[in-house]
């Protein structure tokens, strides 16, 4: 009965760690931000999180394609977040946190969309600079 106690616990706290892992933000440059403006190609509106696609001219003119991600669904619709957000040739200004090793991928802070409205991607985000170097609460 002990060995098959300590098996269970031993599951569960394997379990644990990777779920941990799934959720870390180890692999973004907290604090960092880019503010990128370019046209939508895809959003994917689902579980376990939303992607933006966004192609981005780069200085030398070359087109970027960026992928950002947002909370699940039901974390981003009291947001203003819908499935309609965005369509495929829309315009807008994302702000996100980059990954740290340089790939355009990143986690979104806020997007401004054509009609100049934005939607911030859960609690409203701190300006670099304040409360801890533009971490988000």
């Amino acid at each position: 009965m002990r060995r098959m106690l300590v098996a269970v616990a031993s599951g569960v706290a394997l379990l644990s760690i990777s779920l941990a892992a799934h959720h870390a933000t180890a692999v973004f440059d907290l604090g960092k931000r880019l503010t990128l403006t370019g046209t939508v190609t895809e959003w994917f509106w689902a579980n376990p999180h939303c992607l933006l696609r966004f192609d981005v001219k780069d200085e030398s003119g070359q087109v970027v394609h960026w992928v950002a991600e947002t909370q699940a669904p039901p974390n981003m619709i009291p947001f203003g977040w819908a499935k309609q957000s965005f369509t495929g040739g829309d315009q807008v200004t994302v702000t996100l946190e980059p990954v740290k090793n340089g790939q355009p991928l990143g986690r979104i802070l806020q997007v401004r969309l054509p009609d100049g409205k934005t939607l911030v991607a859960g609690a409203p985000a701190i300006p670099a600079g304040e409360g801890g170097g533009g971490a988000r609460p």
